[in-house]
């Protein structure tokens, strides 16, 4: 089959690998029909993760069950399914407790498995999903989604969910105040999120006006393109003097968690998903003084699928908006460049 290989700072190549199987019991091979490049990808992409040896990438992807071990009970050949950005086993503490991100039997795609078996990257043709029934969502009634569905299932499996996360742990809500940092497609996802969870009023934090339309799109009712001392002082200003109830860091660096902390309220709540990339320290002190509320952390995807799900289906979100552009999986060199470069904000990659 053919799969996305990292092999360092911006080589990205896609080469011929062997076409998964089943293992273990537990196992099911996943046929991929989707798959995309997060803005995650683009650490190791530009260098500031460090890619040691070659290694697949990618953590995204839907598509149809193929074959599946002989202890798995939830799963059919045949089913649609949305596969997390990490998998887990649905029965450890963690994951009885809804935090699957911290699975005691975690493992991520490109990596290997707790038994040292090794996983396809989610940018490739056919993926080995260990512990299948407690990683993979099954959509019913669903069987070969239509271009704008898939798009919208396949922001379940990261994107979505983890603008949702931002949300939650900001602890948005009926006509809540909400500044977005970040207009990424997690960030805008936040602010689709935030619209969905009630917020009243949504700043979304932007200097591209493709983003910003999107951000309009999804619920924001207010652009703020002003960074540092100037876009605290924007927020204040459009919200009669005070700062906000609840803000959403979706980008993970020390100048956007620094952004975040001075955009909220005394006694508000901040909510952080960005991957960390850059020491984004907390500053005690601060949070003190001000009785900030921090929370957050890798999204719980799998936790959250159902209630998303819902919406999805029914087509009241339509996340899928955030892929801009769409290439097939060969190309997936030129669709990092891309979104390393800025020309788009999330590419949907078709094996």
């Amino acid at each position: 089959m053919r799969a996305t290989i990292i092999h360092g700072p911006g080589d990205i190549r896609v080469e011929d690998r062997d076409y998964p199987t089943i293992i273990r019991s537990t196992d099911a091979v996943v046929r991929v029909t989707a798959s995309c490049v997060c803005g995650s990808d683009l650490w190791p992409y530009r260098g500031v993760r460090p890619t040691k040896e070659p290694k697949a990438i990618g953590h995204e992807f839907v598509g149809v069950v193929e074959s599946v071990g002989d202890d798995v009970r939830d799963l059919a050949v045949g089913d649609f399914v949305i596969a997390p950005f990490v998998d887990s086993c649905g029965t450890c503490p963690q994951c009885l407790n809804g935090v699957t991100v911290a699975c005691d039997h975690l493992a991520g795609w490109g990596s290997t498995d707790e038994h040292g078996d090794f996983l396809q990257g989610g940018q490739g043709e056919a993926v080995r999903v260990p512990q299948a029934d407690g990683t993979l969502r099954r959509v019913d009634g669903v069987t070969e989604p239509d271009a704008a569905l898939t798009a919208s299932l396949l922001t379940l499996s990261d994107v979505m969910s983890t603008g949702h996360h931002a949300a939650v742990s900001a602890n948005v809500g009926p006509g809540s105040t909400v500044v977005v940092v970040g207009d990424g497609a997690v960030g805008l996802c936040g602010v689709l999120a935030a619209k969905r969870l009630g917020a009243e009023r949504i700043i979304a934090m932007s200097r591209h006006e493709d983003r910003q339309a999107l951000a309009r799109e999804f619920g924001a009712t207010d652009i703020v393109a002003e960074r540092g001392d100037e876009g605290v002082a924007k927020v204040r200003e459009l919200l009669g003097g005070v700062l906000a109830d609840s803000v959403l860091e979706c980008v993970g660096t020390k100048e956007s968690m620094d952004q975040a902390l001075r955009s909220t309220r005394p006694g508000g709540h901040l909510g952080f998903v960005g991957v960390p990339a850059g020491g984004p320290e907390l500053p005690i002190g601060v949070l003190f003084a001000k009785n900030i509320t921090v929370g957050g952390g890798m999204a719980p995807a799998h936790t959250y699928i159902p209630e998303l799900l819902k919406d999805v289906l029914a087509g009241t979100i339509n996340p899928g908006r955030v892929f801009d552009v769409e290439m097939p999986l060969e190309d997936a060199a030129e669709a990092y460049r891309a979104m390393d470069e800025r020309r788009a904000i999330k590419v949907l990659l078709k094996p």
